[in-house]
């Protein structure tokens, strides 16, 4: 089955499970973390940090994660 931009099929695959969230914590800082759905990223307040999350799956590496200085605002 063919995936079309935006479909039902393809927003299911970028979300994440609840209770991996609740576990979940920010690796540098073992500190809370912030699931921002529409970056899809794992934001860590403490460590200026965003994770990615890749095919419903948190890339939870301090060298994958996005600076959330980097972010023009």
């Amino acid at each position: 089955m063919r995936r079309h931009p935006g479909s039902e099929t393809e927003i299911m695959s970028q979300t994440v499970d609840p209770k991996l969230l609740e576990i979940l914590v920010c690796p540098l800082t073992k500190g809370p973390l912030v699931y921002d759905r529409d970056a899809g990223e794992l934001i860590s307040e403490q460590a200026r940090l965003a994770y990615p999350i890749v095919d419903g799956i948190p890339i939870m590496l301090v060298d994958e994660a996005r600076r959330l200085d980097d972010r023009a605002g």
